[in-house]
């Protein structure tokens, strides 16, 4: 059985406001460059997939020495594409050196994912995630023995890994979600675990890029089936989940139209009973530049630049 977990450990977030972004398209220098930005601008962290492009133990290894406070979490790593004892070994080792500063986030991935990379029959997601975190806490207390067990949270949409998240391991990332699902993953988790929630935002160019901008990314999650049984929890409908999703998912799960709408957004997940959001600038690819939307936003938001 994985280990009880003490209260949260401490995560040096340098403000309540950070920056999740795919960047396996971009050469990772560039991204250590837009990191520093990140940081310069106030946001207290920096969160990135894991999606068959770069590694994201070596990622953080390379984005951690480029800036000084930001923390760097993997949003989410796959944990099929690492034996357990290697991820939790790797985890340790940022840890160790960075200290407060790395986050390790873990997820089950989707089904069409893990056949087409591993050739692998999806198993139930609740008990692979339960077996790998007994899997990690295997690894002999010698290695890293002054750090102990770094930041661990999981993907969890469901009420069952929600509760997984804070029986084994020390909170979720709730991820493309209303704030009345943040509330109730807090709800479920009570006030000692971390809610770390994703929201994107799209707010500039015309009215039509921004529409089509929203569409796009919604349309990157609309094919698996974990994310659509998600949204029909949450109160959506299958007259939503059209190509592109409707209206009403568009202004319900992103900060859409104007910056205004995107600061709303963000505010509303933080007085839901998210300790932090990471915010997800959508854009017309996966080149796309988030820095200009980021630079408006943390000046609306009045984050503190360094």
């Amino acid at each position: 059985m994985p280990e009880t977990p003490a209260p949260r450990p401490q995560i040096d977030f340098g403000s309540k406001v950070g920056v999740f972004w795919a960047n396996d398209h971009w050469p990772t220098p560039q991204v250590q460059a837009v990191a520093r930005e990140i940081e310069d601008l106030g946001f207290g962290s920096f969160f990135y997939p894991e999606s068959g492009g770069k590694d994201s133990i070596t990622l953080a290894a390379a984005l951690l020495p480029a800036t000084e406070r930001l923390v760097v979490g993997t949003g989410i790593m796959n944990i099929f594409a690492r034996h357990a004892s290697i991820a939790e070994a790797g985890a340790r080792t940022l840890a160790a050196v960075y200290p407060g500063r790395f986050i390790l986030g873990l997820g089950v991935s989707h089904a069409v994912g893990l056949q087409r990379r591993f050739g692998l029959e999806v198993p139930k997601p609740l008990a692979a995630m339960r077996g790998y975190l007994a899997e990690m806490a295997d690894l002999p207390a010698f290695v890293e023995k002054e750090v102990g067990r770094p930041p661990r949270i999981l993907a969890a949409l469901g009420p069952k890994m929600i509760a997984l998240s804070g029986e084994a391991a020390d909170g979720a990332m709730p991820y493309l979600v209303t704030p009345e699902q943040t509330q109730n993953t807090r709800e479920i988790l009570g006030d000692d675990k971390w809610v770390i929630t994703e929201h994107a935002v799209a707010f500039e160019g015309s009215e039509a890029e921004i529409d089509a901008a929203a569409g796009l990314h919604l349309d990157s999650y609309l094919r698996f089936p974990n994310y659509r049984n998600s949204w029909l929890r949450q109160g959506f409908t299958e007259d939503d989940l059209v190509p592109g999703g409707s209206g009403r998912l568009k202004r319900a799960l992103i900060g859409l139209g104007t910056l205004d709408a995107a600061v709303e957004a963000v505010n509303r997940q933080l007085q839901a009973g998210a300790d932090h959001v990471v915010v997800q600038v959508a854009g017309n690819g996966p080149t796309h530049d988030p820095r200009p939307s980021l630079r408006v936003l943390a000046q609306a938001l009045g984050l503190q630049r360094a």
